[in-house]
């Protein structure tokens, strides 16, 4: 058995780690690997949600086993979205609403949305060809 209190030849940390971008892969010796492939963030609603904040919106939400109110309609302007949360925000009263994602069904706008998918930089043409 060792000795208690004695911690033999550990030596001491030298240095800081070093600063790794958020998602940076390392190396098993601790080696930050560069990656000059651009970054896109996910097409998942929340992004999509927070790439229009500020515009106003009809949010259209489903409340299963609610027998006063089944399905409830929200006008107005996008403040916040978060992964499981929208915040929006009545303009004439300032009354400010927290909606739970997991009741969302859909959304309208009646103005053009930013929307960036990954692989593409910028808006996606307006125009469509349907045949």
């Amino acid at each position: 058995m060792g000795t208690m209190g004695s911690m033999g030849n550990m030596g001491t940390m030298s240095g800081t780690p070093p600063q790794v971008t958020s998602g940076s892969p390392m190396t098993p010796t601790g080696n930050v690997v560069s990656t000059t492939a651009p970054v896109y963030e996910q097409s998942y609603i929340e992004n999509i949600f927070r790439l229009n904040l500020g515009k106003v919106g009809t949010f259209y939400f489903t409340y299963e086993n609610n027998k006063d109110w089944n399905a409830k309609v929200y006008t107005g302007v996008l403040e916040a979205a978060g992964r499981d949360h929208i915040i929006i925000s009545d303009k004439a009263t300032g009354q400010r609403i927290v909606l739970l994602m997991v009741n969302f069904d859909y959304a309208t706008f009646d103005e053009p949305l930013v929307y960036q998918y990954p692989g593409t930089i910028g808006n996606p043409p307006t125009t469509r060809n349907y045949r």
